[in-house]
């Protein structure tokens, strides 16, 4: 049998199921895509999930700042 039917020539989504978005950022802290693009994925096209895919990681540090909590109550 050969599973090569099955196979599909797509960009998969980079969801972790970890599904929040940060108010301050407006991007999903899980994926790291923003409401309209988690809205939109299914009608994207390979070439725009590709440039969607491509920005996340310039994404990542915005959401690396952390205010408040205890760390930050703890600061001398």
């Amino acid at each position: 049998m050969n599973d090569d039917i099955w196979k599909r020539d797509e960009v998969e989504s980079p969801c972790v199921k970890v599904c929040v978005v940060h108010p301050g950022e407006r991007i999903c802290i899980g994926c790291y895509r923003t409401v309209d693009e988690i809205a939109r994925w299914s009608r994207m096209t390979s070439a725009e999930r590709r440039a969607v895919i491509d920005a996340l990681p310039a994404r990542a540090p915005r959401l690396a700042k952390r205010r408040g909590g205890r760390a930050a109550r703890f600061k001398g």
